[in-house]
């Protein structure tokens, strides 16, 4: 009996029904969507911004103290103190050894051209291949951690190419004050020795850099007779915002309980790495750029934020749908409901059929719902950070339980209707 009542409005309301289920699919996919790229979005919103700039900063630590003390800037004089070129591959052998995305080191000087005017000259990397002591390899350098830089004229140094360490690439502001075009030959005079160069490209950096040289580390290494010497190192890593505990191991990891200690420790707060990157660079103090490491926890957790935001209202919109359809599709029955009460039918048992009815319907509702989710979350993956989103399994209970309390919430209206339902005032007013 119960069946045959559920089969009769499934097919006899199917109109309601159906749009009852595409509310539900409406609100199944959003939530799906949402959650899905709200619980993936950490690393591609941190793989955004490593196309801004390094997020820590390496240092040798005689040269750090001394800076604070004297106030100097770098690359001044004082700054005598370097790292270890042949050491930077460590960098992948830490314990987040996978978030560190990029990497390059820098030795500055500087050089007098031949009208006398003194110029600051940095040796990078820039598509520097590495041979890791995990046996795996890559390529490093500032040709991926300067993205923003425009190449007006010319090419990037190309590392690969033997004639690199005879080349540079010249600041747009420099180029253009010395009337220098790409192509051109520059006779550079440092500390240790002079080399005839060619300018292989020009760029716009909109900063500082834009006044500046820039070559192949091994250029400057021989120039100033300092090799496998670095003055620092850019990191570009992908961390986890900081909290609490991460406050408190910054100021002093020492200090924290053994517990505190391996949590902060095994997780990828900038804090973190910069610790584990001290120990295994010599001499190092790893400090975080925090305008960079704070903006990216700061965007994230506000990027999240909206997700939960669109999740919450796009529920509510569902609840308001359902609601309205239900007590719209109560009503049409209300004199078969009036019949069924006068024969002696409980509330409870129609409130159980009507509820039947709507759970099966938000079941169909759910199932579209999801596959809609699914696709939903790879256009946003795509359109905005050109790569596919994880499904992730703990989604489909989360919002599965959600839709079971919005389509219980966008129900109890039909079902307080239900329950006041008089049989003799329905039947009388239906005769």
């Amino acid at each position: 009996m119960l069946f045959r009542m559920i089969r009769g409005v499934l097919f006899h309301q199917k109109g309601k029904m159906l749009l009852i289920a595409f509310t539900i699919a409406l609100g199944a996919s959003l939530a799906t969507g949402m959650l899905n790229v709200m619980l993936d979005v950490g690393d591609k919103v941190n793989k955004e911004l490593k196309n801004y700039g390094a997020n820590i900063t390496v240092k040798p630590k005689d040269s750090s103290l001394m800076s604070e003390i004297y106030d100097v800037g770098d690359g001044a004089e004082l700054n005598a103190a370097y790292l270890r070129e042949d050491e930077l591959g460590k960098l992948k052998t830490i314990f987040w050894a996978f978030n560190i995305v990029d990497f390059t080191p820098f030795l500055d000087t500087q050089v007098t051209l031949t009208n006398g005017d003194s110029v600051k000259m940095t040796g990078a990397w820039f598509n520097h291949h590495l041979d890791l002591p995990t046996g795996e390899s890559l390529d490093a350098g500032i040709v991926g951690m300067r993205s923003w830089w425009d190449v007006t004229e010319g090419k990037w140094l190309d590392e690969k190419d033997e004639n690199a360490i005879s080349e540079i690439m010249v600041g747009a502001a420099l180029a253009q004050q010395m009337g220098w075009k790409a192509g051109d030959t520059v006779h550079l005079i440092a500390s240790q020795g002079d080399k005839d160069v060619q300018i292989a490209g020009i760029f716009d950096a909109g900063g500082d850099e834009d006044e500046q040289i820039y070559s192949v580390l091994d250029l400057v290494q021989a120039l100033t007779d300092r090799e496998n010497r670095v003055s620092s190192i850019e990191v570009s890593a992908l961390t986890t915002p900081d909290n609490e505990l991460a406050r408190r191991a910054a100021r002093n990891p020492a200090a924290l309980s053994s517990r505190d200690y391996e949590t902060w420790y095994c997780t990828a707060y900038v804090s973190a790495i910069c610790y584990q990157i001290q120990e295994v660079i010599t001499g190092s103090v790893a400090s975080a750029v925090r305008q960079v490491a704070e903006s990216e926890g700061t965007i994230l957790d506000k990027t999240q934020l909206l997700m939960i935001l669109i999740t919450a209202l796009s529920l509510i919109g569902s609840a308001l749908g359902i609601s309205n359809l239900v007590t719209a599709s109560v009503m049409e029955r209300s004199q078969e409901i009036g019949l069924l009460k006068a024969i002696g039918a409980r509330d409870a048992s129609i409130t159980g059929v009507v509820m039947t009815e709507i759970l099966i319907t938000a079941l169909v509702g759910f199932g579209v719902g999801y596959g809609m989710g699914f696709g939903f979350a790879q256009l946003i993956g795509r359109s905005v950070f050109g790569a596919a989103i994880e499904m992730n399994p703990n989604v489909i209970p989360i919002v599965a339980g959600l839709i079971f309390l919005v389509t219980m919430a966008g129900s109890m209206p039909a079902i307080r209707m239900v329950l006041r339902l008089r049989p003799a005032e329905v039947l009388h007013g239906g005769h």
